[in-house]
């Protein structure tokens, strides 16, 4: 317990020493971002002006200066937003970190451009997982399939905005 202690006071003395006054975010200030599935990196660049995540508390949206954290995804839309334009990637899960220096980096376990999406297919399979789901298949089945009609409905609701 005694460590505990220590360690507490330790970390706070340095907090106060390392601190620096935050101010609003400036839309001069770019975010250098990094969108990462295991496998590969499906986005980066040094320009973007806003991230808008799909965080499990709710939607969010990061600009510059914005406070270190880190933030559980649900299945959604991730926007990146730039000086030229802006693109979507619908991501299944993962986590965002907001690093200081204007840094973000969001790594998930399956994304994709909105783009690469079919409706005609996303249908096809939500009522696929469907009937599993709701079938005479084991609990485990009924379970994957559930989750499997989640993930497609939050596609189809993604690609209806």
């Amino acid at each position: 317990m005694a460590s505990l202690r220590l360690l507490s006071s330790a970390a706070r003395r340095v907090a106060t020493a390392s601190a620096t006054r935050r101010g609003y975010a400036d839309v001069r200030d770019k975010l250098t971002l990094s969108l990462t599935l295991p496998h590969k990196t499906i986005f980066k660049s040094q320009d973007v002006v806003q991230v808008n995540i799909p965080a499990e508390s709710g939607d969010m949206g990061i600009l510059s200066n914005h406070v270190p954290s880190i933030e559980a995804l649900r299945p959604g839309v991730v926007e990146v937003i730039e000086s030229n334009g802006s693109q979507k990637f619908f991501v299944s899960s993962g986590f965002a970190t907001v690093h200081p220096n204007n840094k973000l980096t969001i790594n998930v376990v399956e994304g994709a451009s909105l783009e690469d999406f079919s409706p005609e297919a996303v249908r096809t399979n939500l009522q696929e997982a469907l009937k599993t789901a709701s079938g005479n298949g084991s609990e485990a089945e009924k379970m994957e399939a559930r989750v499997e009609a989640d993930v497609y409905e939050a596609i189809q609701h993604a690609l209806a905005k």
